[in-house]
Order: structure tokens, then sequence, then C-alpha cells
């Protein structure tokens, strides 16, 4: 019998947009729609912003596992026994919500599944730097990232909005609920049956040799000595925390601003309509957004691009002040302030894309990129943890300005980063 012949190219279009948009669905499972659930099952919102913040920690840690992902096995094997794992989480989920013990149970659920997508996340995010070359990863940076946030706008739009209907159909909000689990966890077979087929194999993309318990611990100690002695690190790091401040912020209170009733702030929207501003208008805005920052940065490269992006990424946000300011009745208005909003993320979120890049490149790519998600889920772990607070200290309106002011910190750093100007431009565009 004929072995299957390993294909070692493959159109990028076949499987960047399908591997990016199942690396975001469990994040926003676990990080989104688990806060809205829970909201539904009767939770405080002190319990909610207390038990989802904590669920960050995966993805924080998982620079302390990702040089075994870079060393054990292949990039390829690591993104298809994941999503086997996660859809086996999704389920578990499923199965638990109808339970007198769903809390603990569920969360249990959300955890080991949050930790397989960390883990997903460093063997995709490797398998694209090994697959593509400098060109390629510059082009479609905006094309995964979109794909990414579309899963993202899946998760708060389509996801919710049928978890919804079955609320009001079945009258049972934890079998509605479970249902979209088990839906979910169905996805996630299909991706890795797809995936299993689809994706190709770089020849760059092999285990290391070293199995012996002592070449992986020296091989873990060196990868993390030459992250943390490349140059420029302390300012790498600070811009990784800092470039998303507003936006860890924002995305902890966006919803809770749009559903809560007008006389505490918000604009008293149904958990429909919020499924429909994401899903629609948001989608198609992001992309947008996603596809022009991908193409102006592989037009003339990341150092050109940082300032204006950085800016693109938070300064959209004075919609939502504005919002808080006229709370107006006209459903038009939110999803114009939501298309704005959107566009900005997708345009400006490719900088950080490409910069997280730029900083891993080396012998160790793989386990640096992931080194560097890393702190850029402790930048979104940390305000996130405190933005619930802080919005019922100042109220919306003083809280939507407050993140505005957010953006400072970033801009300050940005003089002072040292990025090739060649890095990301498309090799056309350099002649």
């Amino acid at each position: 019998m004929n072995k299957q012949k390993k294909v070692t190219f493959r159109n990028p279009w076949a499987w960047i947009p399908t591997l990016y948009f199942a690396e975001g669905l469990p994040y926003v499972a676990v990080m989104t729609v688990s806060v809205i659930m829970y909201k539904r099952f009767g939770l405080s919102n002190t319990e909610i912003a207390l038990y989802t913040s904590w669920l960050y920690l995966p993805w924080v840690i998982k620079p302390f596992w990702s040089p075994f992902v870079d060393i054990l096995k292949t990039k390829r094997w690591w993104i298809v026994s994941m999503q086997l794992l996660i859809g086996a989480g999704l389920a578990g989920v499923a199965f638990t919500l109808p339970t007198p013990f769903y809390l603990q149970a569920s969360l249990a659920f959300f955890w080991l599944m949050a930790f397989s997508s960390a883990t997903h996340d460093i063997a995709a995010d490797g398998f694209y730097m090994l697959a593509l070359d400098d060109s390629q990863q510059s082009f479609f940076v905006g094309i995964r990232s979109t794909f990414y946030r579309l899963a993202s706008i899946t998760g708060q739009g389509l996801l919710i909005i049928l978890a919804g209907f079955l609320e009001k159909s079945t009258g049972r909000i934890p079998f509605a609920w479970s249902i979209t689990f088990f839906i979910l966890a169905g996805l996630f077979l299909l991706f890795f049956v797809y995936h299993r087929f689809v994706l190709p194999y770089p020849p760059a993309d092999t285990g290391k040799t070293a199995f012996t318990p002592r070449e992986v611990m020296t091989e873990f100690g060196n990868t993390f000595k030459s992250f943390f002695t490349k140059k420029g690190i302390g300012l790498a790091i600070a811009f990784m925390l800092l470039y998303r401040l507003a936006e860890a912020m924002l995305i902890k209170l966006a919803s809770p601003f749009l559903l809560d009733s007008r006389d505490v702030g918000g604009l008293g929207l149904s958990t429909s309509e919020v499924g429909i501003t994401y899903g629609t208008v948001g989608v198609i805005s992001l992309t947008l957004g996603g596809i022009i920052g991908g193409i102006v940065a592989s037009r003339q490269g990341l150092k050109q691009w940082l300032w204006p992006m950085a800016v693109a990424i938070t300064l959209p946000n004075a919609a939502y002040l504005l919002l808080a300011i006229y709370q107006p009745e006209n459903f038009i208005w939110v999803n114009v302030a939501v298309a704005i909003e959107q566009f900005g993320y997708g345009f400006g979120f490719t900088a950080y894309m490409l910069y997280l890049i730029y900083f891993s490149q080396g012998e160790h790519k793989t386990a640096h990129y992931s080194i560097c998600t890393g702190f850029m889920a402790l930048g979104m772990m940390l305000p996130g943890m405190a933005a619930g607070w802080i919005q019922e200290q100042l109220g919306y309106e003083s809280f939507f300005r407050f993140i505005m002011l957010a953006i400072v910190p970033t801009l300050l750093l940005i003089p002072f980063m040292k990025v090739d100007p060649d890095f990301g431009r498309s090799k056309k565009t350099n002649g």
C-alpha cells in the first residue's frame, strides 16, 4: 500500500484562514463567550471577572513549555493533536453545563481547553514562520490576524445569537448553552480532519534530535537565555506589554456597556442586538482593516507603519466614548461605532504581530515567538483584571476617557524602537 505523498508546499490560502480561525475560536470561547454564559447563569460580575481573567494564565505561562513543542515532534503534529483535544474540552463543557456542579466542572474544562489552545498557538505560529518566507509572512499577517479576529467575532456574534435563540425557543438556559458548545466541539472535529490532510509538510518542520531529559533541559535553558539576552530586550518587553493596554481594558467592558441599562450609563441593547452588531458590521470592518494593514506593511515595511498603526489600534476607541456621552437610541450609530473600532483594531494589530515575528527571528524562533505572545497575554490579563473595578469607580464615560490615555506609553516608546527598515517589505518593493 502506497504511503501518502507529503506535500512540502501548498497555497497558503488553503490553510492560513482555517488555521487561524481555529486558533481564535477556543480563545474567544474561554475569554468572551464564557463571560456572557456565566452572566446568563446568574453569576455576579465580580465572580465572572475573577474566574475568566485567571483563564488567561495558560497563555501567560505557555513560554515555559514552548521549548518542548519546538524540540519534540513537528509543529504539524502538535497542531492536529491539539485541535482534537480542544474539541474534547468543548464537549466536556457541553456535558457538564446541565449538572449541579457545572461551575467547578466547566471551569476545569475551560482551563484544560485553554492549555491545549495555548499549545496550539505555539505550534501554529511556529508552523507559519517555517512554511512561509519573509515577504509571505508580511503579506499574510493581516490575513491571519483577520481570520483570528473573525473567530472572535463569530464567538461574540453568531454563537451568542445561537445561544440566545435556543434560550428563547427551549426556555432552558443550561440546555441552550450545552447545545452551543456541542456544535463548537463538532466544528473542531472537522478542523482536525481538514488540517490532517491539507497542511503541508515544510522541510524545516522537523523535531530536534535532543530527546534525553538532560538534553531537553539544556535546550530549554538555552532557549530562554538566548531570548533574554537579545539586544533591546527591555524596550521590546515594554512594547509587548503596553501596545494593547487600551484594548485589554476595552474588551472586558465593551459588551457589558452595550448590554447595561441606560440608567447606569449603558446602551440597553439586547443580547441578540450585540451579537448582530459584532457578527455583521464588525466582521466587514475587521476584514478590511486587517487586509489593508497587511498590504501596506508588505509594501513599505514595519518601521514605516509602526507609529500610524499604534495610533490606529487606540484612537478609534473614541467611538465608545461618544456613545457613552450621547447614548444614542438609533441602532445605526452603535453599528458605526463598532465598525470604526473594529477597522482600527484590524489595521493596528498588524504592526504588533509583525513586531513579534521580527523580534523572534533566530535559531529558536518558534519558542521565542511563544515567549513574546506570553508577554502579550500578560499585557491583556493584568489590565483586564483591573478594568471592571476601574469602570465601577469612574463610570462608563470617564472610563472610556481613561483608556484613550492608554496609548501614551506606547507612543513614548516607539521613537526608541530599533526595527530593520526592510523587515516585512515585499522583495518586489525592495527591488
